[in-house]
């Protein structure tokens, strides 16, 4: 029986296995892709359809490949369920999130080790009591990448810890606008108290599909601003746009990888 989803190039991402490498950092932003190919040697575009963007080149001798995943858990999904049939199995998320903690400003990078599965996309993959997890390997990886590219100024520190993944950007946002503002506001308080670091859309879902399919996955994101110190005090909290330190610490983990991987596997 013919399947949209039975051939060799991926029905979404549209690539073919031989120009998916191994490593892959996932941005959520397609424009986010090309800054990071800088980074990568030889990075060229090998597709782009829809929100998709996807950029190979190597690092260490290994091909290393960038793919946009856009918005939200869903297309995060997607692209990893694809990147993985392409022979994918070590993934990191760079993207951007807002802090929910008193210790996070703006700039600080977030590295997540789970998220709450505030989303709808996890619970296609595991059941709802099942935590979405990251990779201790590629964790420590981003850890170890944050500790050279950080130090003590505020805005320039890094935080492990758990993130809240959730679907409805301007639903946990501005809350009271909402008709079941009561409980959006019960359960973001709770995650609060036990203390979550940051918000963001993606982390849930891409861990969901890691631990569903086997494979690695970790994230590093920028914190932008801290939107639980604002609803607090009402107070003008900084913000930044500046992504590109957790570029260079993805880019960074996934070298620390490559030669973790080499040296388990015998220097080959």
């Amino acid at each position: 029986m013919s399947s949209l989803i039975d051939t060799e190039r991926q029905f979404h991402i549209a690539t073919l296995p031989s120009e998916v490498g191994r490593y892959v950092i996932l941005p959520g932003d397609p424009f986010r892709v090309p800054k990071i190919a800088e980074y990568i040697d030889g990075a060229v575009q090998v597709a782009h359809n829809r929100e998709f963007n996807v950029y190979t080149g190597t690092l260490g001798g290994e091909k290393v490949t960038v793919c946009s995943t856009g918005i939200g858990g869903p297309s995060a999904a997607i692209a990893v369920e694809e990147l993985v049939k392409c022979g994918a199995d070590t993934f990191i998320r760079i993207g951007t999130c807002g802090g929910m903690n008193d210790c996070v400003y703006a700039g600080d990078l977030i590295i997540a080790t789970a998220a709450v599965r505030g989303e709808g996309t996890s619970y296609e993959y595991m059941p709802s009591t099942y935590p979405a997890a990251a990779d201790f390997t590629v964790v420590s990886a981003i850890v170890e990448a944050a500790q050279t590219l950080s130090d003590d100024r505020r805005g320039n520190g890094f935080h492990v810890g758990v993130v809240h993944s959730k679907d409805s950007f301007y639903g946990q946002l501005e809350p009271d606008n909402s008709p079941v503002s009561d409980g959006v506001k019960s359960r973001w308080d709770s995650y609060v108290r036990l203390g979550c670091l940051a918000s963001e859309m993606e982390c849930a879902a891409l861990f969901s599909v890691g631990q569903a399919r086997n494979v690695r996955c970790g994230a590093v994101l920028a914190s932008l601003w801290n939107c639980q110190k604002n609803l607090n005090e009402g107070a003008d909290e900084s913000i930044t746009l500046d992504t590109d330190r957790a570029i260079r610490c993805s880019v960074k983990a996934i070298e620390i990888l490559i030669n973790e991987d080499k040296l388990r596997q015998g220097g080959k």
